[in-house]
């Protein structure tokens, strides 16, 4: 039997072969901070209960930090679950959950595993069974205690020769996407072997297990030597035994990939697999380095980042961010002084987590952003809207340093850095000229009328305008969906607002903080002017500034209703209506001409 057979076998009760579909009991069942909630909601739903709640846990890697609302609201959930039900916790600070199995010694050679991770076949790293799985998945494993998998053809990877001096884990996994492609591992098992493999540490193993997902494989196992084997059992506090392919085991393909002096590799832009020397690419300018991931977090990793800085400040310009994977490796790198050599070169050290990757913690880049990352996905939007290179540690901090794409061994003398921009002084002086002079334009309105919305509501502040959730939005058009939609009592607003309408308000209306989102939401609306009591300070600038109408008036309590025809006046504060008129405060002069002119800025 193959590697994953006996593994397989050993959780089924009973032989195995290829293609079957088996029952196998699940060691370790854990779900992150993403999936978490709904795993919950399917087993409240179903009215499941956890099965053994001492070997299933939550861990929060993706977004440690809670700093995104939708994060913050499921590990709610996962926590108040946890009290409830007694599953474990690895809380905000711990790191990376697939991480922490291996860490803790809940996963060792010939154990099985499942999480709401495509990277949990990470345990291949310790020769052990890892897979990710859905929702609805890891909800029946947690209330069973096994699910159903179909048993994977077995290939046999072997590596030849031995890689380049300069080379790392990274390279080697990066030499394999090349041979190998997406897809060369699609619905297998692979079994990893040669002198290169045999030679690879813990840390090292993990890097190049955890990018089988990229190359469409269930799990590629790294039979374990017996220096894996001993770390393993004194993680765990017991023993694991060697496990094995037999002899005579059958394989679907045996594929070798030639690592004879192999040199440091990196993955172009979008495509993992699209790995090519560095050689072919240096001398890239770059933005920014992403040095962290399940990949690369650990702190072998970050040692060789550390040997790699030396001392030195990254380029000009550039932005070094750095993530560690588990807390245990967040306290080593501490005590070891790395992290403050990492801060000492210019570098940003997040919490233990996935980083950039997952859209939740540091590391993601923004459009035109070149950034050379540890990670292990490069596909476009992953880590953001600008350009991926994946590279190993020791790759990426020597791009840092180097301002543009390079290996430790061959840097430029100096950084390369940013061209500064060439003025043309001539065309800013007509450009400023135009501003100060400016087009003459048709007067706006200064009698505005509109259907009105009475919300008698003092104190209303820009959370309640425009969540601090979109506050990324930069698009106006995409601001105005968005109004309201925290204020109870009025989260259709937006859906049934229309051009030309007019808001009133109490007391300090727009209090809180300086985000123009909560001004130019209502403009994206259409909404012709907001009236009020008073305003917050910084509001009412932002409003006048952004050529948005406010007037001051008490309206509320003026036996208008919502629904009723206004008719406001901005030079002389006058305010009509049906069956009545009160006065407001006029438009100063400077309010009037800003508003005349749209904006500030224009």
């Amino acid at each position: 039997m193959t590697i994953i057979e006996k593994i397989i076998s050993s959780h089924a009760g009973r032989a195995v072969a290829p293609g079957e579909t088996v029952d196998m009991a699940i060691d370790v069942r854990a779900a992150r901070d993403f999936g978490g909630a709904n795993v919950v909601k399917n087993l409240r739903e179903s009215n499941l209960a956890v099965a053994d709640p001492a070997k299933t846990l939550f861990t929060f890697d993706c977004n440690p930090g809670g700093s995104d609302q939708g994060y913050a609201a499921n590990q709610q959930v996962c926590r108040g679950f946890a009290r409830e039900s007694g599953v474990g916790l690895r809380d905000i600070t711990a790191g990376i959950g697939t991480h922490i199995a291996i860490e803790e010694g809940l996963v060792g050679p010939g154990s099985t595993f499942v999480s709401t991770d495509s990277h949990a076949n990470i345990m291949g790293a310790v020769c052990a069974f890892g897979q990710g799985m859905g929702d609805q998945d890891i909800a029946y494993a947690w209330a069973s205690g096994k699910v159903w998998f179909k048993v994977p053809r077995s290939v046999k990877v072997v590596l030849r020769g031995r890689p380049g001096r300069h080379a790392a884990a990274k390279d080697i996994v990066l030499a394999m996407l090349r041979r190998l492609g997406a897809g060369g591992l699609l619905g297998s098992a692979a079994e990893l072997y040669g002198e290169a493999v045999d030679a690879l540490d813990l840390a090292e193993r993990i890097t190049v297990a955890s990018m089988a997902t990229e190359m469409g494989g269930i799990i590629a196992l790294l039979p374990p030597n017996e220096r894996i084997l001993a770390e393993c059992s004194e993680r765990a506090g017991r023993d694991f035994e060697a496990i094995a392919a037999d002899a005579d085991a059958v394989y679907a393909e045996t594929i070798e990939i030639d690592v004879e002096g192999l040199e440091p590799m990196i993955a172009r832009p979008g495509h993992p697999e699209d790995a090519v020397p560095v050689s072919e690419v240096a001398g890239r300018k770059i933005d920014s380095v992403f040095i962290g991931s399940c990949t690369n977090g650990r702190i072998e990793d970050l040692r060789a980042a550390a040997r790699v800085l030396d001392g030195r400040r990254v380029a000009p310009g550039v932005v070094l961010k750095v993530v560690p994977s588990t807390r245990r490796v967040w306290e080593q790198a501490l005590e070891e002084g790395l992290i403050g050599e990492l801060m000492a070169a210019g570098a940003l050290v997040g919490n233990a987590g996935c980083g950039g990757c997952a859209a939740g913690q540091i590391g993601q880049n923004g459009p035109g952003e070149v950034t050379v990352s540890t990670g292990n996905r490069n596909f476009a939007g992953k880590q953001g809207k600008g350009e991926v290179y994946l590279a190993s540690p020791a790759t990426a901090a020597a791009s840092a340093l180097a301002g543009v794409i390079a290996t430790a061994h061959e840097m430029p003398a100096e950084p390369v850095e940013f061209e500064a921009p060439r003025v043309d002084r001539a065309v800013a002086a007509v450009a400023a000229g135009s501003r100060a002079g400016g087009e003459t334009k048709a007067e706006k309105p200064t009698v505005l009328r509109g259907r009105v919305w009475m919300i008698d509501r003092d104190h209303i502040d820009t959370d309640m305008i425009f969540h601090n959730r979109y506050l990324a939005i930069t698009d106006p058009d995409e601001m105005g969906q968005y109004t309201f939609d925290n204020l109870e009592g009025w989260e259709r607003f937006a859906e049934e607002a229309r051009a030309g309408d007019i808001v009133v308000c109490r007391e300090n209306f727009g209090c809180g903080s300086s985000r123009q989102q909560a001004v130019d939401c209502f403009k994206t609306l259409g909404v012709q002017v907001i009236v009020a009591r008073s305003f917050g300070a910084i509001y009412e600038r932002n409003a006048i500034n952004a050529g948005m109408p406010l007037l001051v008036a008490d309206l509320i309590g003026a036996g208008v209703e919502s629904g009723t025809e206004l008719s406001i006046d901005l030079e002389s504060g006058r305010i009509a209506w049906s069956g009545g008129e009160m006065s407001g405060e006029p438009f100063s002069e400077v309010q009037m001409e800003i508003y005349q002119r749209g904006g500030l800025l224009v």
